[in-house]
């Protein structure tokens, strides 16, 4: 597996699949511009999908870093019973065979968490931003006043053109009738 980084990965830390342990990873080399994995998987009948997402991701309360492989497709029980991954006829299928070359990326992981958190906390902490939603509230208090007396003056209209109405039929009625 090729990633851009080794986001803390060590040998021997764990590669899941669907949250199972399905292997570990055997050795790390430093290539010139990107970290190569290679990893072994437990067993020859754990098929993965070629449509899948490789990532490291952390867990643990010690943020152990892992490879996770989070498959996009269902394997059919046809297919998994019929193919052998080391087998010639392997890359023609839908799943990942021996000796495949992979590229990971990286997935969520505390240290971005952290980072976040103290943006948000620094921004919260910006006399600026304070005085713009001091702005912003007072803006709004502002449009609701104007929509209250807007309302009211529509309520008026509304009430005048109702009376006038009443009395200008009112009158076409009585006056028919006299």
């Amino acid at each position: 597996m090729e990633f851009n980084n080794a986001h803390g990965l060590k040998e021997g830390a764990k590669v899941l699949m669907r949250g199972i342990d399905v292997g570990c990873i055997h050795s790390i080399k430093m290539d010139f511009n990107s970290i190569l994995i290679l990893v072994h998987i437990k067993s020859s009948k754990i098929f993965i999908p070629k449509n899948c997402i490789i990532e490291t991701s952390q867990t643990g309360l010690l943020s152990e870093s892992v490879i996770d492989i989070i498959p996009l497709e269902s394997i059919s029980s046809f297919e998994a019973s019929h193919l052998d991954i080391f087998s010639e006829d392997c890359p023609k299928s839908s799943l990942i065979c021996h000796s495949n070359y992979l590229y990971g990326h990286r997935g969520l992981n505390y240290d971005d968490l952290v980072r976040s958190a103290t943006r948000i906390s620094q921004r919260f902490d910006d006399p600026r931003f304070f005085n713009s939603f001091y702005i912003f509230i007072q803006n709004i208090l502002n449009v609701s006043n104007e929509l209250i007396y807007v309302t009211n003056d529509f309520a008026n209209i509304s009430n005048l053109f109702y009376y006038t109405l009443r009395h200008f039929l009112l009158k076409i009625i009585f006056f028919k009738y006299e």
